[in-house]
């Protein structure tokens, strides 16, 4: 079984988290903030490709919890984490929900279902590239739409190479598409209540 000297352990109970910060200045804990926030945004935008950017999200303001500043406007209590950690699993069972009354509801087989989540990967990574064109949302849009096409696509494709008609394929790959674009949209919706929580924890 692996041990640690006692000295390693109680240097690492001993560590004061806002040290870290101390060699960047008065602004180190505004640019870390700062960093919490823009990881947020980011991680968001990967909900759109079917990764689990709420997770990455509630991860980052935990690390940001721990290491970043204990007191003050700046930092971010046990509060707004669970904040944040129940709007991430809602969005998760939203996109489960989602799905359950998608593909899977019309009959989709495994094979269908994996290629559904690639396609949709796929789509959703050509969306954001192409974009539509409407202000700021249009790349967000496309995501999500070619998204929903690529889940078609996919799910479509593995039920006919599964040796299903293209009639009974079709079906399913219609619900694929509207369970993968509404779960998509409410994984995401929940997503921003995340940023938000991430956002207003180092204001207020």
């Amino acid at each position: 079984m692996l041990a640690f000297p006692s000295h390693v352990l109680i240097l690492a109970f001993a560590f004061d988290t806002e040290r870290w910060l101390g060699w960047l200045g008065p602004a180190g804990s505004i640019i870390a903030a700062v960093l919490l926030v823009v990881v947020c945004i980011a991680a968001w935008g990967l909900n759109l490709v079917t990764l689990p950017g709420n997770w990455i999200s509630v991860a980052a303001m935990a690390l940001y919890a721990w290491l970043g500043p204990s007191e003050g406007r700046l930092a971010i209590g046990t509060a707004s984490l669970g904040v944040a950690f129940l709007f991430a699993l809602l969005g998760e069972i939203v996109e489960f929900a989602a799905g359950a009354l998608g593909a899977q509801k019309a009959g989709a087989s495994r094979r269908s279902t994996l290629y559904a989540v690639a396609g949709s990967m796929a789509g959703a990574l050509i969306g954001a590239f192409v974009g539509i064109p409407v202000p700021i949302l249009g790349p967000i849009l496309a995501a999500i739409l070619f998204g929903g096409v690529g889940a078609t696509a996919g799910a479509i494709y593995g039920e006919w190479t599964d040796g299903r008609s293209w009639r009974e394929s079709w079906t399913v790959g219609h619900a694929a598409f509207w369970g993968r674009t509404f779960g998509t949209l409410g994984k995401f919706i929940f997503g921003l209540a995340v940023v938000l929580t991430a956002l207003i924890g180092v204001l207020v």
